[in-house]
């Protein structure tokens, strides 16, 4: 076999690795359930795919627009989807065209601890997963390293059997990457919520960096929320498109199973949702709170400011009054202050205002 351009392997051959593409393309094929060859070029790709026994998947990571140009041309992409793919801020989304069905969903993740919590900057990390799905085969395009390729490799893997239904199990091992990584940010998050809810009632808190935080996490879940809540479409899309093309029930349970996901993933964002907004709603009351209880101190201890601001003025007036010139005057006026300040001070405490 050349080295540089692996033969069309049989039903019985072994896999056969190449260094035949760059390190940032994948390839591989599959028949009848099992891997026959990876790492070939792409152009061998259109070839394969007129094998009515084959299954073909390509991945392209950060491609050239060369590379990804030729792969459509090779594929009779539709130049909207090709346009889809550059294009920035594309929404999560599921498209069929004539030759091939398009698909747009975001892996997500968190970024590590190392940024202080009271920062403003987003931990969120999404990558943009834009898949090509054409009768026998799967064309993948991501950039950055928020996709775990290898888990989902490992998981078409471990599943060996469902690939002999075609493209729908790779899509299946794709979605469900995605959507689990999806529930781990979600699930960080949620531990994100209960530190704020932890932190809510500490005296010690410092309130700033809890509106930082809190404001932080908030601007999260709002991002997070725009690429999880359309995958419920998304998921249902692939669901009626596979039973209007009646493809094998052997795959209903795994597409219930990651439809379900979904619903939850869904719910969680909103349930978060709601929790962040009460952990705001319930920080701006106890501040008001807070402010109230200084109010009161401040208030009392005014009053028992007052009083001896009161007697020392009354004895200080230019006027003889009981015991003017003598210490007498200044013993009275001294217990006068004294009684009336230790009066309103226990009356202030018993009613909470110190």
């Amino acid at each position: 076999m050349n080295p540089g351009r692996p033969e069309h392997p049989g039903v019985g051959q072994t896999a056969s690795v190449t260094a035949a593409v760059p390190d940032h393309i994948r390839t591989r094929l599959w028949r009848d359930g099992r891997l026959v060859a990876e790492n070939y070029p792409l152009a061998d790709v259109s070839e394969y795919l007129q094998d009515e026994t084959a299954l073909v998947w390509v991945d392209l990571h950060d491609p050239t627009h060369r590379e990804l140009t030729d792969i459509a041309e090779e594929l009779a992409f539709d130049p909207h989807a090709v346009e889809d793919v550059v294009a920035h801020g594309e929404r999560t989304k599921v498209t069929r065209y004539s030759t091939h069905t398009f698909l747009t969903v975001y892996a997500t993740s968190l970024a590590d601890g190392s940024e202080p919590a009271d920062t403003l900057g987003s931990r969120l990390r999404t990558t943009r997963v834009s898949v090509f799905v054409v009768p026998r085969g799967l064309v993948t395009v991501h950039r950055g390293t928020g996709l775990d390729v290898d888990e989902v490799v490992r998981r078409w893997d471990d599943n060996a059997d469902l690939l002999r239904h075609g493209t729908a199990a790779l899509l299946h091992g794709l979605l469900d990457v995605v959507v689990d990584g999806q529930f781990e940010t979600i699930q960080g998050l949620d531990d994100a919520i209960e530190e704020l809810e932890d932190r809510l009632f500490d005296e010690r808190a410092h309130i700033r960096a809890l509106q930082r935080h809190t404001y932080r996490v908030r601007k999260e879940l709002v991002q997070l929320r725009r690429v999880v809540l359309p995958m419920r479409e998304v998921v249902a899309a692939v669901m009626r498109h596979r039973a209007e093309r009646g493809n094998s029930v052997e795959l209903d349970g795994w597409y219930s199973d990651l439809y379900d996901h979904v619903i939850r993933a869904t719910e969680w964002t909103e349930s978060l949702r709601d929790m962040i907004t009460t952990v705001f709603e319930t920080n701006l009351s106890l501040q008001d709170a807070r402010l109230n209880t200084v109010m009161k101190k401040l208030t009392g201890w005014a009053a028992i400011i007052a009083v001896p601001t009161a007697v020392t003025g009354w004895y200080g007036q230019n006027v003889p009054y009981p015991g003017f010139g003598q210490w007498s005057g200044v013993l009275s006026s001294t217990a006068v202050i004294a009684a009336s300040a230790g009066t309103l001070y226990i009356v202030f405490k018993q009613r909470n205002w110190l």
